[in-house]
């Protein structure tokens, strides 16, 4: 496929502010960035104490905006937790319910794993995700089944929202009932499949088992994992061509692949930056012949509803140097290359140290505690591994219900001998190799 074919004859863009002059789109940005640090300030009450010595009118630039504090994933799950805290968002939020305006007023309020709240307003297509579906060939008239889960976690919402705003009709798969997901497959004949690509196999491996051919399914929208090319070049030989989008629930959509598949595309409704792990200073920019620096992205969204400035995803990645050959002008990032931090994404969720440490606490037979993460694509597994004296009768059996009730997910318990574990701090553990 030519440069000119993906300019002239390929899917076109979602709107005229992918293929902007980069000055142009960076003079834009820094205007939106002084409004929104001071909105922030002044609609949230996180940010009204911790930027309340920042002059919001002087973040105009990146380097400004480097000045400013990181706010990590954890910082966010202790803030909501916190006695006191002014709303269950940790104050981080513009939206709320109750006695507030009709456009403060949250659509819906989600708890993803940890737990962590999230808000969604009532702005149309409000997580930005119709770009990332354009991208991934979705048009208006399209019937979408959406694989992602539609309770606690707002993944079902977020993408459904986006097809709506494009035009497709959505049918609301979520998560589970294999063969039933082959069924409704089978009698709707969906043009595109929404939701984790490691699910999206099992489904298609189900269809073979049971004989049932898709041939309607020709196009997916991916994320909440990592998409190595060999499960892509799988999809693709089924006749489904499947394209990533990254979003996390607090943020929305960050950044999508093109059909150039050359990295990801970041999102024009956000600043990203690539930070060291562990600090909140941006990597510097390359030498001469050198790769960009591997890094944490942070992201500062322009959503007045939910203004996260500088957020740590705690995903770390990596800048691409040049253009989308698409045509498409806005910095590309390498897409997803681990975490920075020990949480680690099992299965399309979030699991956190946090939530370790607790199942450790509420078993007072628990010494110590280690989430160990392994498998393949497709394949995860969690095996929880405590010290413990000798086999308390039935604490493996508890030890996995507290695990599916804190995580959302099922794991194995294997119980070991006191001081067998690793003593180097790790509490979650993830082995998995991603290619």
């Amino acid at each position: 496929m030519t440069i000119e074919t993906l300019r002239g004859g390929g899917r076109g863009y979602h709107d005229a502010l992918e293929t902007r002059p980069p000055e142009q789109r960076e003079r834009a940005l820094m205007a939106a960035l002084a409004a929104q640090v001071a909105h922030a300030q002044t609609h949230t009450a996180a940010f009204a104490r911790s930027l309340v010595d920042v002059d919001a009118t002087q973040v105009t630039s990146r380097s400004a905006l480097a000045r400013l504090p990181v706010v990590r994933k954890h910082e966010l799950l202790e803030r909501q937790r916190a006695p006191g805290a002014p709303d269950v968002f940790g104050g981080f939020s513009a939206l709320g319910w109750g006695p507030v305006s009709t456009a403060r007023r949250a659509l819906r309020v989600f708890a993803s794993p940890g737990p962590i709240h999230e808000p969604e307003g009532s702005a149309p297509d409000y997580w930005r995700m119709a770009r990332a579906l354009h991208a991934a060939g979705f048009r208006g008239g399209d019937l979408v089944h959406n694989g992602f889960s539609y309770h606690f976690t707002p993944a079902g919402a977020m993408m459904e929202s986006g097809a709506f705003a494009l035009g497709c009709t959505v049918f609301p798969a979520g998560t589970g009932q294999t063969e039933q997901q082959v069924q409704a497959m089978a009698m709707l004949k969906p043009a595109g499949y929404i939701g984790t690509p490691s699910f999206l196999k099992i489904i298609l491996d189900k269809a073979d088992e049971l004989g049932v051919a898709l041939p309607s399914l020709t196009k997916a929208s991916v994320g909440g994992e990592a998409f190595p090319p060999s499960l892509r070049d799988w999809l693709l030989a089924r006749g489904v061509a499947a394209y990533q989008s990254y979003g996390t629930a607090d943020l929305g959509l960050i950044a999508y692949e093109t059909e150039a598949r050359a990295g990801l595309v970041i999102d024009e409704g956000v600043i990203v930056e690539i930070v060291r792990p562990g600090t909140d200073e941006p990597v510097p920019e390359p030498q001469a012949g050198q790769p960009p620096e591997v890094g944490e992205v942070v992201v500062t969204t322009l959503n007045p509803g939910y203004p996260l400035i500088r957020f740590g995803t705690g995903d770390l990645s990596a800048v691409l140097p040049g253009a989308c050959p698409t045509g498409r002008t806005n910095t590309r990032i390498k897409g997803w290359m681990g975490r920075a931090d020990q949480t680690a994404k099992v299965r399309g969720m979030f699991v956190h140290p946090a939530q370790v440490a607790e199942i450790a606490r509420r078993h007072a037979e628990v010494h110590r505690a280690r989430l160990v993460v392994s498998g393949e694509m497709a394949n995860d597994r969690m095996t929880l591994r405590v010290e413990v004296e000798g086999a308390p009768e039935g604490l493996a059996d508890r030890l996995a219900d507290a695990l599916r009730d804190m995580t959302k997910l099922r794991g194995e318990v294997e119980l070991c001998a006191i001081g067998s574990l690793p003593n180097d701090g790790k509490v979650i553990d993830d082995l998995r190799e991603y290619r």
